[in-house]
């Protein structure tokens, strides 16, 4: 029998039908072959995981870091070393970059400077820029994953970070379906309608509190989403793209979601913030805890949890986009001043662990959410997302019976300062290992992948 680089021996293994107790056998960075207990070849490297569950690695599709630019915000190194402490082997670049991940040019530059830093494997977002056929066609030859629009304009004085990424009319936005129709690659969506969003906001600089948490909400509430959704959907219908809805966060826009249901190829997300935390706790953490869309309520929480029960929702992602401490601060007191976002990377893995905890889900079925069906629905299974033999050894050891304590020092992102939304929690579940293509990048509290070790990835 082959000599194995490791034997990973004495745990549990999640594979596509559920968990088994058996030995996983890894070599040449992919799964050798899984084995009942014992049984396995002669390994180089041995690795107990008796008491733990070996998990395929997560897969995020939804993650900012905006590198090069910004570096005091977080660097690929940083961000993807914080990828690995969070059991994250495999994630999706949004294409908000300066300049913006708009052009064929800009996507080659960000692919190189990704895989001279990342921990990590990365795939990239473009976005679809002027619309035209040909550029379409080259980001298909560059291994573009996906495509990215928002539904809103150009933040005031981020122009260049939105260029042919932002589409706030609605006959921009069906050219953007139909262009990607066809093409196998789905377009996800920032869906907010810009309309609405500039009511609202008006509204609320008028009549509310700027330093109240409750505030935000208000500034963009859930009609704004659900609109924009509305009205994508409907379009869909004619465009036939594979369209996705990035972070649902409300209950209206799960009953849009259920009245579309059918009519075309589109699915829907949702983060972790908007399944544990509510406008109580942005009012705790003030502006560190702004993130668009708006986190809600209670009631919009627990819309959320049964759209995942029923199969409604199908993805939670993380969202992850990290601020400088300093640019959190100089707005605080002032909502509307404040940038939007907040680290995530490191606490989706123990968040949805917690709610298995919890009786929510089965294993499996969070592991779906965050990792097999982003690498299913994106070309990328069964390399990323399983454990079956000849898929990457890329994999997540958890202690389902540990606790994750989260601390700002206990981050490895960059932006761990301005992580108040998670300071204080306590999740059911622990990550104590992560394996790239075989080899451990993090083992209990410490990252050892270095720059360049992450691939870039495209789908099958």
């Amino acid at each position: 029998m082959t000599r194995l680089a490791t034997v990973i021996k004495g745990g549990e293994v999640l594979l596509p039908d559920g968990l088994h107790r058996v030995d996983l056998g890894l070599a040449n960075g992919k799964v050798a072959g899984v084995y009942a207990p014992g049984t396995a070849p002669d390994a180089d490297e041995t690795i107990d995981a008796t008491g733990q569950v070996a998990l395929p690695g997560i897969v995020d599709i939804h993650f900012h870091v905006r590198a090069p630019a910004y570096p005091e915000r977080g660097t690929v190194q940083s961000e993807t070393r914080a990828a690995a402490a969070g059991g994250v082997t495999t994630l999706f670049e949004m294409p908000i970059s300066k300049p913006c991940c708009s052009t064929p040019e800009e996507f080659d530059r960000r692919r190189k400077h990704f895989a001279e830093n990342a921990v990590v494997d990365f795939a990239l977002y473009a976005a679809p820029g002027d619309l035209a056929p040909a550029t379409r066609d080259r980001f298909l030859e560059q291994g573009a994953v996906a495509f990215k629009i928002f539904t809103t304009p150009a933040p005031p004085g981020r122009g260049d970070e939105f260029d042919g990424l932002a589409f706030p009319h609605e006959d921009d936005q069906y050219r953007a379906l139909r262009l990607l129709a066809g093409t196998g690659r789905p377009l996800v969506v920032h869906a907010e309608s810009a309309d609405l969003l500039g009511h609202f906001e008006a509204q609320a600089r008028a009549e509310l509190d700027p330093g109240s948490g409750y505030t935000h909400n208000r500034a963009r509430p859930a009609v704004c989403e659900s609109v924009a959704v509305a009205k994508l959907l409907a379009m869909n219908i004619t465009a036939q793209a594979r369209l996705h809805i990035a972070h649902v966060t409300s209950a209206e826009t799960v009953a849009v979601l259920r009245a579309f249901a059918g009519t075309s190829d589109f699915t829907a997300e949702t983060c972790p913030q908007y399944l544990f935390a509510t406008e109580k706790d942005v009012d705790r953490a003030g502006v560190y805890a702004k993130v668009n869309p708006p986190i809600r309520t209670q009631a919009d929480q627990e819309a959320l949890w049964q759209a995942i029960s029923d199969g409604i929702i199908d993805y939670v992602t993380t969202d992850h986009a990290p601020f400088a401490q300093a640019e959190k601060q100089a707005a605080e007191g002032d909502f509307f001043a404040a940038p939007p976002g907040s680290p995530g990377i490191e606490t989706i893995l123990p968040a949805m662990l917690d709610a298995v905890a919890a009786g929510r889900m089965d294993l499996k079925r969070a592991h779906d959410l965050i990792c097999a069906n982003g690498a299913r629905r994106y070309g990328l299974f069964p390399a990323k997302g399983s454990l079956l033999p000849g898929a990457d050894a890329d994999v997540a050891l958890v202690d389902l019976k540990g606790t994750t304590e989260v601390t700002l020092g206990s981050l490895v992102s960059h932006a761990r300062d301005v992580a108040h939304l998670w300071e204080g929690r306590r999740f059911r579940g622990k990550l104590r290992r992560t394996l790239l293509a075989g080899r451990t990048v993090y083992a209990d509290g410490t990252v050892t992948g270095k720059p360049g070790g992450g691939q870039f990835v495209v789908p099958g």
